[in-house]
């Protein structure tokens, strides 16, 4: 059966061509996908450095051993009274004597102590402990310079001075105590209060 044109319905052939006629006017885009990114991995540097190792020998001491060629002790016995003596073979001694002195039982002590200096100087000290404190003598102990003249006559005038100050006024009077005390009272609950004042005199006259 031969079919005309005019038979095919017009309706979709228009819509077939406006598809067909927008599809070849839109602007053709030639879409160009990015390379990737270099991607930069050093490897991490690695230190490894070798620890090192102390290991010093320990120090070796060999001081020898002085011996003590001297010791000597005796007390304290009840008295309190005590003495010792020693020496060691570098030629150190060391020697002491006590004894109690005075009512209270303290102990006075005296002794002293010897060595020699490495450059062969001796040392010599000796000591007196007692009521009077605690003093040292040896040739080794350095001793002040002596006053001069001017200063001993200042010191001399200072002195005379306070004399006659204590001489010329006199002691001031002492503080007075704060020590204070209730004061006495001799008044007692039983005393009649009027008993001390005289009664008054009674006059009596008689009418004209």
């Amino acid at each position: 059966m031969n079919t005309s044109l005019l038979d095919v319905p017009v309706l979709p052939q228009l819509l077939l061509s406006c598809l067909l006629t927008v599809a070849a006017a839109a602007p053709q885009y030639n879409i160009v996908t990015p390379a990737p990114a270099p991607s930069y991995s050093a490897p991490a540097p690695s230190y490894s450095a070798p620890v090192p190792s102390y290991s010093a020998p320990a120090p070796s001491y060999s001081t020898p051993v002085i011996g003590i060629v001297r010791d000597d002790r005796q007390g304290p016995d009840a008295t309190g009274a005590y003495s010792f003596t020693y020496e060691s073979a570098d030629g150190i001694s060391r020697q002491e004597q006590g004894s109690p002195l005075g009512p209270n039982g303290a102990v006075t002590s005296q002794g002293g102590w010897s060595f020699t200096f490495p450059d062969g100087t001796p040392g010599n000290f000796n000591f007196v402990a007692d009521g009077e404190g605690y003093r040292v003598e040896s040739a080794l102990i350095p001793t002040p310079h002596p006053l001069p003249a001017h200063a001993i006559e200042q010191i001399e005038k200072a002195r005379q001075e306070d004399e006659a100050a204590k001489n010329q006024y006199p002691a001031p009077a002492p503080a007075p105590s704060n020590v204070y005390s209730s004061p006495t009272s001799s008044f007692s609950p039983n005393q009649n209060v009027f008993s001390s004042f005289p009664s008054p005199r009674q006059t009596y006259s008689f009418p004209q």
